[in-house]
């Protein structure tokens, strides 16, 4: 790791060239272990460099946003933590269109929709995410989602090539892309929105802040919705009617709030967040017969 570390210090200034970096300052859940090399880009070109270097030494490489949706491991992360967050958050708009590097948060480019009196992106101005990380999720909110919106990206892929994508070619589905499937790193993207009226998509907006603050456990550290949706079913329901409500494991506890969140209610570990996630996962098959699939993304080592 020496030598990589020599290598990108040589191109990117060694302040943003961190070793031993603790990812609970990084995440939404404030839980993880160290990052074993912690690198902040401020351009494309030092993104592909870092990209290049690790594929070179075969050093693993974590592309991380602002640590929304994401669950770090207590013993950390080897290799490369790449962070693609507030140096390169660029949003700039033309006519209907929104284009915004990947480190751009997602109530950024909503406030900036509404400044333009462009409609079609409210829904994403409370999710806690980048663009970057909403677009390889396909990220979505009261019944929007990216899919919706996208025109294209750019992505950079491990052979260090940038492309350029349409939506239909980054196959969007429900949480998943070709993002994650071709191992592509976001760059940037493009949305294509609908002029409206600026009162009504602020109202619209403030509708949805309020309902996340009205049902949501936002005082508390979590990764946001830990269980995708099951078919025909709402996560939080069957967990609050398997009497899991308020279930707490080590400093990890099932919200009282909504019980499709699990919250880090008292220096939880990442060992407690998945016991308490597979206690969780059994008690729902067992009194309902269904399966829960965590929607939170697991790193690092447990």
């Amino acid at each position: 790791m020496s030598t990589i570390l020599e290598e990108l210090r040589q191109k990117i200034a060694p302040e943003r060239v961190l070793t031993k970096e603790p990812m609970k300052n990084h995440t939404t859940f404030r839980i993880g272990g160290e990052a074993e090399l912690y690198v902040i880009p401020e351009s494309i070109e030092e993104v592909q460099c870092t990209v290049k270097a690790a594929k070179e030494h075969g050093t693993p490489i974590f592309i991380l946003g602002n640590g929304s949706n994401l669950l770090v491991g207590d013993q950390g992360i080897d290799g490369i933590v790449l962070q693609i967050y507030k140096n390169m958050n660029k949003i700039t708009c033309k006519g209907n269109e929104i284009t915004a590097q990947a480190g751009a948060l997602l109530s950024s480019i909503a406030k900036e929709a509404q400044k333009n009196s462009l409609t079609g992106f409210e829904f994403a101005g409370g999710i806690p995410g980048t663009f970057g990380g909403a677009i390889t999720m396909n990220a979505g909110a009261y019944g929007g989602e990216m899919i919706q919106v996208l025109k294209e990206a750019e992505v950079l892929t491990k052979d260090g090539e940038i492309l350029t994508l349409s939506a239909s070619e980054l196959e969007l589905g429900y949480r998943t892309s070709n993002v994650i499937k071709c191992g592509y790193t976001v760059l940037s993207g493009t949305i294509c929105l609908k002029e409206g009226d600026p009162a009504g998509i602020k109202k619209q907006m403030d509708e949805y802040t309020l309902a996340r603050k009205t049902k949501q456990p936002l005082e508390l550290p979590s990764a946001g919705s830990t269980f995708k949706r099951p078919e025909g079913y709402f996560a939080g329901k069957l967990i609050d009617d398997a009497g899991l409500r308020g279930y707490q494991v080590g400093g990890a506890r099932v919200s009282d709030k909504h019980c499709g969140f699990v919250v880090n209610q008292d220096n939880a570990t990442a060992k407690d967040v998945l016991q308490l996630i597979g206690d969780v996962q059994k008690k729902v098959k067992e009194k309902f017969g269904v399966d829960l699939e965590p929607e939170v993304k697991r790193v690092g080592k447990f």
